[in-house]
C-alpha cells in the first residue's frame, strides 16, 4: 500500500483527497495482503522493537519484517492444521507481546480473531468465548505474577465449541488437546500459507468486545476492509512514513493498540516500539518515556488523556525529543486546560481525534496541516461521513440537526462493522438506513469540525435541568496540582439527581475538599452545575485503556446516599452494607444487606429500610438476616 503525501488543511483536503474512489487509491482488500505488501517494502527493515521494561529500552528484541511476516504466516498454519476456516473464531488472552501481533494477524488470515483483556475475570472471559463461539483459545502459560493461564484453564470446560487451547511461553499438552505455540510453531513454513483461501474484502476478520453486562457480551463484528480503509485513513491523516518509528503504549486486546499502532504502520512499512507486555501501565515505562523517545527517534505516539496526564509531571530532563511531529489523542474527552498544558511543556502538537470500535477505530482527528480547534476532536477521515441527528427517546431518526446543535453523532462509511454478534443488540443502532448512532451527543460547527458534549447516558439531570459533566470538569481542571476529574451524578430523593465531583490531586498539594469546592463556585458559570459535593480520591478508576471509567464512580455515589440514609434505621440494625454495581436488566442495583438487631423481625427491617429509600430512584433489593 503506497501513501501519497497529502496535505490536511480541512474538509477541502479530504474533498480533494475523495475526488479518486477509494477503491483506485490502494488494491489490498484483507488484512494479509496489507501486511504483505508493507513488508515488501523491505523485508529486512525492523519492523517490531519489543521492550521487556522501561528500563531496558537500549536492549530490545527486535523483528525484521521478514520475520514478522514469517511467523504470522507460520501461525496462520498452525491454526489451519487445528482446523480454523475462515468463519472459525480464534480468541487470545494476552499482554502486548511480539507473539500477540503474531497470532492476531495469523488468525485473522486464517479465521476470526477474537481479542480479549487478560484483566477480565475468568467467567466474562467465560462468556465472550461463548458469545463468539470460540474453537481455538489462546492464553499466556502459568508465568510467575500472570493470572492468565489459571484463569484460561478454569474456564476451559466451559466452552461448548472450544477444541483446543494454544499457549504462549509453556509445554504442549496433546491429551487435554493443549499446544504449546513457541515449541510448535516452528513446525510451520514461514514462507508462504499453506491452505488456499481467497479472502473476501467483507470477511469477518474480528470480533472486538465492546462491553455489555455479563452473560450478554457485545462483540463488534468488523470485516476485512473495515480494517484496511481504517489503516489507509490513520496513514494519510498521520502523515506515516516508511521507516518511522512509532511508540505502541496502549493494549492489543484494543483496536487502537492493534490498528493505529499496528496494522496501520506495518502497512506502511513503519518501526513499531512495542513498550513492554503492560505497555503504558508499566511504571518504568512512563519513567523512561522521554529517554525512549530520543533513543528511538520516535516520531509520534497515540495515547488517552490520563497517558499525557501522567507525562506532564516527568520532566523531559534534556533529553532531545525533537523528532517527535506530535500525539494522537482518543479514546476520552481531552481537557482544553490539559492539552494547553501538555502543548506548553512538550512543545509537540496534540491531534484530538474520535472514533470507536464499531467504526474500526477513528472517524475525525484535527488536521495535522489545518486549525486546530482545540476542545473538538476535528473533522471527518475520508471517505467516511460523520453527521448529528436529532433523536426521539427510541433513538428514532427525528430530524438532522441545525449546524452548531447538539444531538446524536452517527457514522457511515467503508470503516464501519456489520453490526453486534448478538441481535438483542442491535436493536435501534441504525438510522437512515446505515447511519450508526454511536451513542455519543456532539455538534458540527461551520467549519465541518466536531466537538463533543458527552454521552446522552453521563448527563446529569438534575431536577428536569441537564447538566453536561464537561461544565464541572474543564473549570476544576484549571485549578492547579488537580490532576483528574470525573463529575457524575449522586441519587437525591428531591431533584432525581445532583452533581459530584471526583477529584484526583498531586501528591503532596495539601488542597482539601473545601478549596476545590471554593474554586468550582467561582469558577463555574451555571448554579445548577455546582457540585453538591467534592470526593478527593487517591485514584479515579480507569478502563483498561486508560478511560475514565464513571460507572464505578457512580456506583460509588449511590452506594454513599444509601449508606447515610439508611443509617437512620439505628438500633433496628446491628449492621448495613451496600454494594452497588451493573445489572443487566436494571443497569444499576443496590444490594442492601441489613443484619436485624435481635428482637427485630426481618419484615420490620424490610419495610423500614423501603420508607426511607421510597424517594429514590435507583433500584435496589434487600437481604435482612
Amino acid at each position: 500500500m503506497e501513501i501519497p503525501a497529502f496535505t490536511i488543511k480541512g474538509l477541502d483536503s479530504i474533498a480533494e483527497i475523495e475526488q479518486i474512489p477509494y477503491s483506485q487509491r490502494f488494491t489490498e482488500t484483507n488484512t494479509y495482503d496489507l501486511l504483505v505488501s508493507g513488508a515488501s517494502k523491505d523485508p529486512g527493515a525492523v519492523a517490531l522493537s519489543f521492550l521487556l521494561n522501561g528500563d531496558l529500552y537500549q536492549r530490545p528484541t527486535q523483528i525484521t519484517y521478514a520475520q514478522l511476516l514469517g511467523r504470522i504466516r507460520q501461525t496462520a498454519n498452525m491454526l489451519h492444521s487445528l482446523g480454523v476456516g475462515p468463519t472459525d473464531v480464534v480468541t487470545y488472552v494476552l499482554p502486548s507481546l511480539p507473539q500477540t501481533h503474531f497470532i492476531l494477524w495469523g488468525a485473522e488470515a486464517a479465521g476470526i480473531a477474537n481479542p480479549i483483556n487478560p484483566l477480565l475475570e475468568a467467567p466474562t472471559i467465560r462468556d465472550i468465548c461463548n458469545a463468539a463461539k470460540t474453537k481455538v483459545l489462546v492464553a499466556l502459560g502459568d508465568l510467575p505474577g500472570s493470572q492468565i493461564w489459571p484463569k484460561a484453564e478454569s474456564i476451559r470446560k466451559e466452552i461448548p465449541t472450544l477444541e483446543w487451547t494454544i499457549r504462549v511461553m509453556g509445554p504442549s499438552d496433546e491429551a487435554n488437546r493443549i499446544v504449546g505455540y513457541d515449541e510448535k510453531i516452528d513446525q510451520f513454513p514461514a514462507d508462504r500459507l499453506t491452505f488456499d483461501r481467497k479472502i473476501s474484502p467483507d470477511d469477518t476478520a474480528s470480533l472486538y468486545h465492546t462491553g455489555g453486562t455479563t452473560g450478554t457480551p457485545k462483540l463488534a463484528r468488523r470485516t476485512h476492509f473495515n480494517e484496511v480503509i481504517m489503516a489507509w485513513d490513520i496513514m494519510v491523516m498521520g502523515g506515516f512514513e516508511t521507516k518511522e518509528t512509532l511508540l505502541c503504549g496502549l493494549p492489543l486486546f484494543h483496536c487502537n493498540g492493534t490498528i493505529v499502532t499496528g496494522l496501520a504502520p506495518f502497512g506502511g512499512g513503519s518501526h513499531v516500539v512495542l513498550l513492554s507486555p503492560l505497555g503504558y501501565r508499566e511504571p518504568t515505562v512512563m519513567k523512561n518515556f522521554w529517554k525512549i523517545v530520543s533513543h528511538y527517534k520516535a516520531a509520534t505516539f497515540s495515547a488517552v488523556p490520563t497517558v499525557l496526564s501522567v507525562l506532564l509531571d516527568i520532566p523531559t530532563a534534556g533529553e532531545d525529543i525533537s523528532s517527535l511531529k506530535y500525539v494522537v489523542c482518543g479514546a476520552a474527552p481531552l481537557s482544553v486546560e490539559l492539552f494547553k498544558r501538555y502543548e506548553a511543556a512538550t512543545g509537540m502538537k496534540i491531534l484530538e481525534g474520535y472514533g470507536l470500535t464499531e467504526g474500526a477505530v477513528a472517524s475525525s482527528i484535527n488536521p495535522r496541516d489545518g486549525e486546530r480547534k482545540v476542545g473538538s476532536v476535528g473533522i471527518r477521515m475520508p471517505y467516511q461521513q460523520v453527521k448529528v441527528v436529532v433523536v426521539d427517546d427510541s433513538g428514532k431518526k427525528v430530524r438532522d440537526a441545525a449546524q452548531g446543535e447538539i444531538g446524536a453523532v452517527c457514522i457511515k462509511g467503508p470503516n464501519i462493522f456489520k453490526g453486534y454478534v448478538e441481535d438483542q443488540h442491535n436493536k435501534n443502532i441504525w438510522v437512515d438506513g446505515d447511519w450508526f448512532n454511536t451513542g455519543d451527543l456532539g455538534r458540527l460547527d461551520e467549519d465541518g469540525y466536531l466537538w463533543l458534549t458527552g454521552r446522552k447516558k453521563e448527563l446529569i439531570i438534575r431536577g428536569g435541568h441537564n447538566i453536561d459533566p464537561a461544565m464541572i470538569e474543564e473549570p476544576l481542571y484549571t485549578m492547579p496540582n488537580v490532576k483528574m476529574v470525573a463529575a457524575v451524578g449522586r441519587p437525591d430523593p428531591h431533584a432525581g439527581e445532583v452533581p459530584v465531583a471526583y477529584v484526583e490531586v498531586a501528591a503532596g498539594a495539601g488542597i482539601t475538599a473545601a478549596d476545590i469546592m471554593a474554586w468550582a463556585k467561582e469558577k463555574i458559570g451555571e448554579k445548577a452545575a455546582i457540585p453538591k459535593e467534592i470526593i478527593i480520591t487517591p485514584q479515579i478508576p480507569l478502563t483498561p485503556v486508560g478511560k475514565i471509567f464513571k460507572p464505578a464512580l457512580r456506583w460509588d455515589a449511590t452506594r454513599k446516599v444509601y449508606e447515610d440514609e439508611l443509617k437512620t434505621l439505628g438500633p433496628m440494625a446491628e449492621s448495613v452494607t451496600v454494594t452497588v454495581g451493573e445489572d443487566k436488566v436494571h443497569g444499576t442495583r443496590a444490594m442492601i444487606r441489613v443484619k436485624a438487631a435481635p428482637g427485630v423481625s426481618k419484615e420490620e427491617v424490610a419495610a423500614k429500610v423501603k420508607e426511607i429509600l421510597a424517594r429514590y430512584t435507583v433500584y435496589y433489593e434487600t437481604a435482612v438476616d
